[in-house]
């Protein structure tokens, strides 16, 4: 007996409005909503952001990707254009890549949309099906009392979708517990602040500093030390500006930037790490060497926040 076309139609088992959290997509206006409001995404992240949605819970890699939104025949910039994609993605969600509450990176494999979402249909949210498998019967439709859910997937250790929820609460490098972005480029914009007030204070009082130095030095060094006072503090002022502004304006490039600029940094942030001896009249020695000694820990410190707010961007 025959069958009804109506009742085969594959447009009838496609949801054409998918909803995560406070966001929804709509496939038919091809618009990304927030609350209703829309918000502006561009024609390459919408498709790579519904890719992944149709994909939830498991990881599309970067070569499907390529293969469903970039052609063969298309001369662009892979990588340069999938990366500008996904960070675009992830302003308009608000996510970030250290900690994802939406799209999960995993390094050399691909992306996961790891948030739960609804009306994907269970064939849709699964893993690819092998070429032979039979004919699905559609699934009943859902009552306006129950929408449609997304069902728990497995990755590829065997673990649900809801578990990888619970991974990504640990940075994926440092294996700790992943921090809030704007609190740990507070905390690194805070030292910078402290450095650039150390080379403020010792250029405005080079000769107190050269008084000192002269009372522990004899010879060329008192003058030698208030040269590489000077000239640290010179150098030192506009790198503290560039990381400052860096931060504050959320600069994608700050981790792949401050890695070749460790070096110095390490060797600028040892040499003042010195600074609380200029204060030994007023703070002891004491005093001087604890504080010396936290200075010493604190370029790795600022190492460690980087990579908490730029890993994977």
């Amino acid at each position: 007996m025959a069958t009804s076309s109506s009742n085969n139609s594959p447009s009838d088992s496609e949801t054409k409005l998918l909803r995560f959290g406070v966001f929804e997509l709509d496939l038919d206006a091809r618009e990304l909503r927030k609350n209703g409001k829309r918000i502006r995404l561009q024609e390459q992240p919408f498709q790579v952001l519904a890719m992944l949605l149709e994909n939830a819970g498991r990881v599309v890699s970067r070569d499907e990707l390529r293969q469903k939104i970039w052609p063969a025949d298309t001369f662009v910039d892979f990588d340069h254009s999938l990366n500008t994609a996904v960070n675009k993605i992830r302003d308009s969600l608000g996510d970030s890549a250290s900690g994802p509450r939406f799209v999960e990176t995993l390094a050399r494999r691909g992306y996961r949309f790891i948030a739960p979402v609804d009306g994907i249909p269970a064939s849709r949210a699964i893993a690819p099906m092998p070429t032979a498998a039979p004919m699905l019967t559609p699934a009943p439709a859902s009552t306006a009392s129950e929408p449609l859910a997304i069902s728990p997937t497995t990755n590829a250790n065997g673990a649900s979708a809801a578990s990888a929820v619970e991974e990504t609460d640990l940075h994926p490098e440092l294996q700790v517990p992943a921090p809030h972005r704007g609190l740990v480029r507070a905390l690194f914009a805070l030292i910078q602040i402290m450095f650039l007030a150390f080379y403020l204070a010792a250029l405005s009082q080079l000769h107190d500093v050269d008084l000192i130095a002269t009372s522990f030095l004899t010879g060329w060094k008192a003058p030698l030390l208030v040269g590489v006072v000077l000239l640290t503090g010179t150098i030192g002022i506009p790198l503290r500006f560039y990381l400052i502004s860096a931060v504050a304006f959320d600069f994608r490039k700050l981790g792949e930037n401050f890695h070749k600029l460790f070096p110095f940094v390490l060797a600028l942030d040892q040499l003042w790490a010195i600074a609380p001896f200029l204060l030994l009249p007023q703070i002891g020695v004491g005093l001087a060497f604890a504080a010396t000694a936290a200075l010493l820990y604190v370029p790795f410190s600022e190492r460690t926040l980087v990579r908490m707010a730029y890993h994977g961007t």
